[in-house]
């Protein structure tokens, strides 16, 4: 194979890698990086020797990141407050992925990195655990066995009657009027009583160092906000779904954007995750 033909194949490919390594990950800029260098490792190996492209390039893309991982995991270690994924809006919906929403990535946080490649590669991403056998290094009854036990945590986060778009949209932008302006009533009928609030700053910006609890405290948190005599109501630049979840971009008083994305079930909030960590944001541009 030439290397325009190589690089043909390649970035016919790239998206779904993208979303493979994404997934891993849960870092757009860190999923390039690695899909960047997944393309050095495809373009300096002896491609007359690779039988199935998509295959190679999966294998290798999941090796990495596997390798990525363990560094990752080091770093999230020292983080800051509250680690949340990177958002991204919208995704496709032409992948099985896309039911693949910020709360089961958080469900995949908590899984070992084989337990996590195992389950998004066959149940995600629709490869037969012979080829997730290949992609990770296992054989493939333990790759059963992972994507087992991966399926098992992650069944618990997936919402019993999802919400929907609409629904969802109508549910964020009240949440958005009442939360911004002070409205502890209003704000008060929208959350379920075992809401959780997740804010991530990553030490850069203020936010929640712990995650906030119960229906009280998270009300009493964004009472607390709108009442800062320096508070304005931001502009709300961009609405839709980001990973998955209704929510919305602001611009806060910093001109730096924040993003909210809602976990609804049986109608009323049962998770609110904020990100204001502008290196997590760096991907995302609206215009003023």
């Amino acid at each position: 194979m030439s290397q325009p033909d190589a690089t043909e194949t390649f970035n016919r490919l790239r998206p779904r890698l993208i979303r493979i390594a994404y997934r891993m990950l849960g870092s757009v800029a860190e999923a390039e990086d690695i899909v960047q260098e997944g393309f050095i490792r495809w373009y300096q190996a002896d491609r007359s020797q690779v039988r199935s492209e998509e295959a190679f390039l999966v294998r290798t893309i999941s090796r990495l990141c596997l390798d990525h991982l363990k560094s990752a995991r080091v770093r999230r270690e020292t983080y800051v407050g509250s680690w949340l994924p990177e958002p991204i809006f919208d995704p496709s919906e032409e992948e099985a992925d896309s039911d693949i929403t910020l709360t089961l990535m958080m469900a995949l946080e908590r899984l070992s990195p084989l337990e996590r490649a195992a389950f998004l590669l066959h149940d995600v991403f629709g490869q037969d655990f012979n080829q997730v056998s290949e992609a990770i290094g296992r054989d493939p009854a333990t790759c059963r066995q992972l994507a087992s036990r991966a399926r098992t945590h992650v069944q618990t986060a997936k919402p019993r009657f999802p919400v929907s778009d609409e629904h969802g949209k109508d549910i964020a932008s009240a949440f958005f009027n009442a939360s911004r302006s002070g409205d502890t009533q209003t704000l008060q009928a929208l959350l379920a009583d075992d809401v959780t609030l997740y804010t991530d700053g990553g030490g850069i910006r203020p936010s929640a160092i712990n995650p906030v609890y119960t229906l009280d405290k998270v009300s009493r948190f964004f009472a607390g906000v709108s009442r800062r005599e320096e508070y304005h109501q931001p502009p709300i630049v961009h609405r839709g779904l980001i990973d998955g979840l209704p929510g919305y971009v602001t611009r806060e008083a910093d001109g730096l954007l924040q993003t909210t994305a809602l976990e609804i079930e049986d109608g009323k909030i049962k998770a609110i995750y904020i990100v204001r960590n502008p290196e997590k944001l760096g991907h995302i541009a609206f215009a003023n």
